[in-house]
């Protein structure tokens, strides 16, 4: 499989995915259409969002265009049209982006920037300020190869409108010219939705319509807010007559789909090699063993595996492979039930162990020669026992892989460094995928698992004659799995050539395969030409598009700084011919006079993300990977204060979390962040419980405070109200309702009854979680929980209960023991020339889950964090919601 030129999640091959515009503003903000159409011409889909939107309040609103697409997929189109004025893209290269930009910035022009912060996703994203009485249509095109997977190609839709559309439309049309065997939409919105999907295929056609009305999409028969919120989900497959696969020739370009079915397994030998240090606690572990037991349940009689588990040391639940009997796997699933997360990393010692078992196998000749041999690697971190450099890590696994191995590697959460991951698979035979480490984590581990259970072929070849063809992609693979694709691509002499002959070798169970087949150049003219639906670029938009991602993944790998700069000027070549966004190219966008130009581009300085405009569009996103993954993304890299309320402390260059809890009185006001240079301060006021638990009270945060000083803005959050202070003017919103407000580059966004975020010069994001309970409950309040990222926007003089932890403290823990909690063990910890007793505990981080919690394992410092804080927590009160701390 090629790899894909993003850098936080594994291969995804998903159609569109996309979040409908955020409508900033009240109800005189009319959404009049709402319309996505996709178009698949053999597996190639070209995706049209499109919105029409008007302002019908009395003054300028704020209007927010997003959409996601899947990591991978290639924008190569974007235009707004502003009251009959229409804006148009062009991509360039990044320094002529930038110059041309530069020219037009300093005669005044609006200004725009590229950002690179989202986790599963990339984000287009324009933002305008709408006046009175303005129509505006926004439309934006990209296009994806939709990969096969267990037997079906899925194309999940999204539907987030927001708000009731007059007009709501998603048309899908698909045309294969193998014949489409199964199209099925799944009604996953909601029994209302029932009749919304309509659903007529031919032979080789569908088209896919869903239209629900303006009463079907209210969540009630009064209601004016929306029910519409969840995935549209299309799957399909095609007719599959031939071993030796489809070869579709058109416009000058071949594309060879390979998916023979009808073959017996090969036999596998595989080792599952399980991290088990201390962070793969609670749930991690919980949902590993979980799908664990249904894998080794799954193996083939015909199978050899063994388990390797690693914290600082390496284990074996046996040192050689043994066959995959009913006997031998029941065994293996007590092993794993008994396996109790602690300790640290050593993954380079687990994978040069593993590598190991199977060369020696095979040096025994125990392994059949028709088997073949793969290593699933699951962790949820970093390296921290052992060899701790990536870079010899990966050296040593490449170098020990002998025999042709393939490493699976599965990243648990969001602190492992998934980069690294994907490149150890990449050049070991194998692939990499982010797990979420949640509940899903067991489910999400079966299906990779099912994905490569089932290898039908090994060692591929696919060969075209030489003359006739040029620029062909990936030609040799090491496996093929039941249930996938194979595709190769590439150009064809069409002048010279009548037909074109494919051959694939391969080695099956218990023989050696050559499959032939033989297309016309000339076949598909007649049917696609017919079709209005068609892509005529269809062959040439795939091929570009394994191109520049196989590219990508070979300048990930690529050995010295001259290689990756010659790959990099493919990549930019090939983003220039065909119109596409890639890491090295930047979109502007400008009106048909040339007069208002705008730039799409990436922040050369985060702290100067972006330049104020006077002109209608103040900001336009793209949201692309970055070339450098950090170790930890920015959803766990954060200080979380919540419940009642514990701080969590995230160590990240000594992979640690410190908790402690801060005990005070109702009314009392606890700064967080106090930044006189920055001119910013952050700080909780406190309630009480409703009444007295075990003779303690719990306090929680009933009230957050933000005093952006250099701005002149203040928010107060509460549970009733979200509240922005300008001067003597103040603007509300309810948590009843999703909205947004902006002011002077601070925008606040309510997620209705779930969060807020506000988000600093589009670079410094908070946010703060509502915590409901139900009425009248006997005990507990309505409160709150901040969650403040660990920026480098502050000064080197921040303070306050969070701020003096933006500059990490040396911490040492040793002399780990059995506590007086059984089950939590004690440590000895010196930070700041104390030395503390502190102990192994467990807290929550509400984001991903708010009513149960994400929990994070941490060292907890009693006594209201004496030792840890600078002086005592009395320290840190303040008279008001928006003071600075004095100092300490």
């Amino acid at each position: 499989q090629s790899s894909r030129w993003c850098t936080f999640l594994p291969l995804l091959i998903l159609p569109a995915l996309f979040s409908l515009f955020q409508l900033l503003g009240d109800d005189k903000i009319i959404l009049h259409s709402y319309k996505i159409q996709s178009t698949i011409t053999s597996r190639m889909a070209n995706t049209m969002v499109q919105t029409k939107v008007e302002n019908r309040a009395k003054n300028s609103q704020n209007l927010v265009f997003d959409v996601q697409v899947p990591k991978g997929a290639f924008i190569h189109n974007f235009t707004m049209n502003i009251n009959g004025i229409t804006f148009t893209s062009s991509i360039k290269e990044k320094s002529a982006a930038r110059s041309q930009y530069a020219k037009a910035r300093a005669k005044g022009k609006a200004a725009a920037i590229l950002r690179s912060n989202a986790f599963d996703m990339e984000n287009f994203k324009a933002e305008l300020n709408v006046p009175s009485g303005t129509k505006v249509q926004f439309e934006i095109h990209y296009q994806e190869a939709i990969r096969r997977k267990l037997s079906t190609y899925e194309h999940i839709i999204p539907m987030q409108p927001g708000r009731l559309a007059k007009h709501l439309e998603v048309n899908v049309h698909i045309i294969e010219p193998q014949g489409i065997s199964f199209v099925h939409v799944p009604n996953i919105l909601g029994e209302q939705f029932t009749d919304a999907a309509t659903v007529n295929k031919g032979e080789k056609k569908a088209h896919v319509s869903f239209k629900p009305s303006l009463a079907q999409q209210r969540k009630c028969s009064n209601c004016t807010t929306t029910a519409l919120e969840g995935n549209l989900v299309v799957t399909y497959d095609v007719n599959r007559d031939m071993k030796a696969g489809e070869l579709e020739i058109f416009n000058g370009y071949f594309v060879h789909y390979f998916a023979p079915d009808d073959l017996a397994p090969l036999p596998k030998n595989i080792l599952f090699v399980i991290d088990v240090s201390g962070s793969m606690w609670g749930i991690k572990m919980k949902q590993t063993v979980e799908a664990m037991k249904t894998i080794l349940g799954d193996l083939r009689s015909d199978d050899q595996f063994s388990i390797l588990d690693f914290n600082h040391n390496v284990r074996c639940w046996r040192d050689s492979l043994v066959q995959a009997s009913k006997i031998q796997t029941e065994a293996a699933k007590k092993y794993v039930e008994g396996i109790h997360p602690n300790g640290g990393t050593n993954i380079n010692d687990a994978l040069l162990r593993a590598m190991f078992i199977l060369n020696e196998a095979n040096a025994l000749g125990m392994l059949d020669p028709n088997s073949v041999s793969m290593i699933i690697l699951v962790s949820d971190g970093d390296p921290t026992v052992g060899e701790l450099k990536l870079p010899t890590i990966q050296k040593n696994v490449k170098k020990h892989n002998r025999d042709d191995i393939s490493l699976f590697c599965l990243g648990i959460g969001f602190d492992v460094d998934y980069d690294f991951l994907k490149r150890l698979a990449t050049e070991n035979n194998g692939a990499a995928q982010r797990i979420f480490g949640n509940q899903e984590t067991s489910s999400q581990m079966k299906k990779f698992y099912n994905q490569v259970s089932t290898p039908l072929l090994k060692k591929l070849d696919f060969n075209y004659p030489e003359g006739l063809v040029s620029d062909v992609t990936q030609s040799t693979f090491q496996h093929y799995f039941g249930g996938s694709e194979i595709v190769v691509s590439g150009k064809v002499d069409t002048e010279n050539v009548q037909h074109l002959q494919s051959v694939v070798t391969a080695t099956a169970s218990n023989t050696q395969l050559i499959l032939e087949t033989l297309a016309d150049v000339e076949g598909l003219d007649e049917f696609l030409y017919k079709d209005k639906h068609a892509d005529p670029k269809f062959t040439e938009k795939l091929w570009a598009y394994l191109t520049v991602n196989q590219l990508m993944a070979e300048r990930n790998v690529a050995p010295s700084a001259a290689m990756k700069r010659n790959i990099t000027k493919a990549i930019l070549q090939m983003s220039l011919d065909h119109h596409i966004v890639t890491p090295y190219t930047a979109m502007l966008i400008e009106n048909p006079d040339g007069d208002e130009l705008m730039l799409a581009d990436s922040p050369q300085d985060r702290k100067r993300a972006c330049c104020p405009g006077d002109l209608l569009p103040v900001l336009v996103q793209i949201t692309l990977p970055t070339m450098v993954t950090p170790t930890m993304h920015s959803l766990s890299f954060s200080f979380p204060v919540d419940n009642d309320p514990h701080f969590i402390i995230t160590l990240p260059r000594q992979q640690k979390n410190i908790c402690f809890n801060i005990d005070s009185q109702p009314g009392a006001i606890l700064n967080l962040i106090s930044d006189v240079e920055s001119r910013i301060t952050i700080n909780g006021k406190l309630i009480g419980a409703k009444r007295f638990l075990h003779n303690k009270l719990n306090t929680y945060f009933g009230k957050i405070g933000f005093n952006f000083e250099a701005k002149g803005l203040k928010v107060e959050v509460s549970p009733e109200a979200i509240t922005l202070k300008d001067g003597s003017s103040t603007t509300s919103l309810s948590w009843s309702e999703t909205g947004s407000f902006i002011r002077r580059r601070l925008l606040v966004s309510v997620k209705k009854e779930s969060n807020v975020t506000l988000t600093v010069d589009g670079d410094l994001t908070f946010m703060v979680l509502l915590h409901r309970v139900w009425k009248k409950h006997p005990v507990n309040v309505d409160f709150l929980g901040i969650y403040i990222p660990p920026a480098n926007n502050f000064s080197s003089t921040v303070h306050g209960l969070i701020g003096q932890f933006m500059q990490e403290p040396d911490v040492v823990i040793y002399n780990e023991r059995p506590g007086q909690d059984p089950g939590k063990s004690d440590a000895t910890m010196e930070v700041k020339g104390h030395k503390l007793t502190v102990t192994r505990g467990l807290q929550k981080d509400y984001r991903l889950d708010r009513v149960f919690g994400t929990n994070v394992q941490c060292w907890f410092v009693h006594n209201n964090g004496k030792g840890f804080l600078d002086g005592h927590y009395r320290d840190y009160l303040v008279p008001n919601l928006y003071s600075y701390l004095k100092h300490i």
